[in-house]
């Protein structure tokens, strides 16, 4: 398998655990049918064969495959069991985390959520067979613990399997438009202080700049130009959080030539001056 398909769980807030349990099924039983079930429903099949599918793909699920079905899509059995056939569930929530939902209001209050970006996305492949049991065994540990008053047991045992299934999606060969938007991400964070265009990418990636800017698009939505200045400003943000230096003097750490230009970014992102974001998320500076 050269390609996998991913679904991107972007953070924060992490994936939230809502419950998990074990079916046993028999000859002719089937998965239930759901529509818009609100929650991510993450299937692991320990033996036998599960037919079943989403929005109108179909897979057959066999011993240590794993699907994860979306919370807004409709899933549905395809035929019933031909024979008995053991799987785990595990629904869980997570909402994405929105670039600029700590904006300030229409109304001109001020924001309440935290105040930065996304630092990380959680790669789950969407239909996998999994290398080794560990999975299951993570599994049956879920189960049984004492519903109600194992909060962090759930929370840790739901977070190392969320890392076995992100860590062998990752061991699959990754796209090469992937694998160079990726470097490009690496290269701007390393050079960030630095001036960065799209020809000085294209120099020192030995791409064309023009398949450079379409590979970031793919894989971050944006081009290497609109990282680098996301990228900034979330370096000036834990500046202003982490030291009392000057605006002027963070503009120029974080890459920026001219303080007002900086300024003007950093509203544009953040919904508030540089100097108001300090004051407001730390109680440090001027307003």
């Amino acid at each position: 398998m050269s390609e996998i398909d991913i679904v991107e769980l972007r953070t924060p807030p992490v994936p939230y655990y809502w419950e998990s349990g074990r079916s046993d099924f028999r000859v002719g039983d089937r998965h239930p049918n759901r529509r818009n079930l609100g929650l991510y429903d993450l299937l692991l099949v320990e033996r036998g064969a599960l037919y079943i599918g989403e929005n109108g793909v179909e897979w057959t699920l066999r011993k240590g495959d794993t699907l994860l079905l979306l919370p807004d899509g409709e899933h549905y059995s395809v035929q019933p069991c031909d024979q008995e056939t053991v799987f785990y569930w595990i629904h869980f929530e997570h909402d994405y985390w929105q670039r600029g939902a700590h904006a300030a209001k229409p109304d001109g209050s001020l924001p309440s959520s935290m105040p930065f970006s996304n630092p990380y996305a959680i790669r789950i492949p969407k239909h996998f067979t999994l290398p080794n049991p560990v999975a299951f065994e993570l599994c049956r540990q879920l189960l049984g613990l004492t519903v109600g008053d194992s909060f962090w047991e759930e929370r840790s045992l739901f977070a190392k399997l969320l890392s076995l299934l992100e860590d062998g999606a990752l061991g699959h060969s990754v796209p090469p438009a992937i694998r160079l938007a990726e470097k490009t991400a690496a290269y701007i964070q390393q050079h960030y202080q630095e001036e960065i265009t799209n020809e000085s990418l294209a120099e020192a990636l030995h791409f064309h700049s023009t398949y450079i800017v379409r590979c970031m698009k793919q894989k971050y939505g944006m081009t290497p130009v609109h990282y680098l200045l996301e990228f900034r400003l979330e370096r000036a943000k834990r500046l202003l959080l982490t030291t009392e230096w000057s605006v002027e003097r963070i503009a120029e750490e974080v890459g920026f030539r001219y303080a007002p230009y900086f300024s003007t970014c950093f509203k544009r992102q953040a919904g508030l001056t540089p100097a108001l974001f300090r004051k407001y998320y730390c109680r440090v500076g001027p307003e």
